[in-house]
């Protein structure tokens, strides 16, 4: 899934949702529908895309607003294309996404105009009271993945540093080249996507294009930066090993992970997680190594199998 669609006025309309889940303490597994409160029907909670968002911080904010719930994103889950009445075509991008009870508790819903009522269900109840067969479909691909125990997932996020000053524009070393006003407003855009998948650490090369680019994203999470040599553009080499063991001691650690780095070792990166995790080569993987300047590639490792492949793998860059 490559994301850098904007919402233009002669295009689609763009939205994101997701299908959000819990298990219960007995081990059952529930996904949350919402109850329209003017339409009467019953679907998946998602909104239309602001002016200025891109569509993973979409899917958190519409989660929230219709929900009260905060979450993170997990695995994406496909997108649904439909004509509305207006005959406006209309496209819904949607995640997984776990509610952990904390969540639950600290939830602000109530009953309103837009949203009447919210219900935790099994999937077999799902399937019989969604409305559309396009929601069906989400939820079918979910139950898919949780079938397989693949539903819980950990992110290995790939960001690429933003547009910055060329190297003959700039007589100090190369580590020093700062971010030019474009890098400084992708490293912006881009920021609030990446908190929508909620890491929990971020690494930055030492950079100073890396470290500002990432520095929003650090703002919004509340997590320091790390800074890391190994993956500096100054200690490239052409084998990857010092990225290789850097990639090996993240994926142990099993947590959702931003690695903020340079266009010559992003591919290392992107092949270090694909050999650790039993991946095989596509054509998806080659785009996520190809990042332009502020893109950034999430690649969705499986909690309780790390090593049977990886879920899902999506691009996506600023939106401006």
């Amino acid at each position: 899934m490559t994301l850098r669609e904007p919402q233009r006025g002669g295009g689609p309309i763009l939205a994101a949702g997701a299908v959000c889940w819990k298990v219960t303490p007995k081990g059952k597994l529930r996904v949350l529908v919402v109850h329209r409160t003017r339409l009467t029907d019953t679907s998946l909670p998602k909104g239309k895309l602001d002016p200025g968002e891109t569509l993973p911080e979409t899917a958190v904010r519409e989660i929230a607003e219709e929900t009260g719930l905060i979450v993170g994103l997990g695995a994406p889950l496909g997108i649904v294309e439909y004509v509305m009445p207006n005959g406006r075509e209309k496209k819904v991008y949607y995640w997984s996404a776990e509610v952990d009870p904390l969540a639950i508790a600290n939830s602000t819903f109530v009953s309103n105009d837009e949203i009447e009522q919210l219900t935790w269900m099994s999937l077999k109840k799902a399937r019989a009271q969604l409305s559309f067969a396009a929601d069906l479909d989400i939820v079918e691909r979910f139950g898919e993945l949780y079938e397989q125990g693949r539903a819980r997932t950990f992110a290995i996020i790939a960001l690429r540093h933003g547009k910055a000053t060329p190297p003959q524009d700039w007589a100090g070393p190369d580590a020093t080249r700062p971010l030019l006003p474009r890098g400084e407003v992708q490293a912006l855009s881009v920021a609030p996507a990446i908190a929508a998948f909620r890491p929990a650490k971020l690494i930055s090369s030492t950079a100073v294009r890396c470290t500002t680019t990432i520095a929003p994203a650090s703002r919004l999470t509340g997590f320091e930066v790390t800074q890391r040599d190994e993956i500096s553009q100054d200690a490239y080499t052409s084998r990857g090993d010092a990225v290789r063991d850097v990639v090996a001691k993240l994926l142990a650690k099993r947590v959702t992970t931003v690695l903020c780095s340079h266009g010559p070792v992003l591919p290392q990166i992107i092949d270090a997680v694909a050999r650790a995790t039993g991946t095989a080569d596509s054509t998806r993987l080659h785009r996520a190594a190809s990042l332009s300047t502020g893109e950034y590639a999430v690649l969705h490792v499986p909690v309780d199998a790390p090593d049977s492949g990886l879920v899902a793998v999506e691009i996506h860059g600023p939106a401006v």
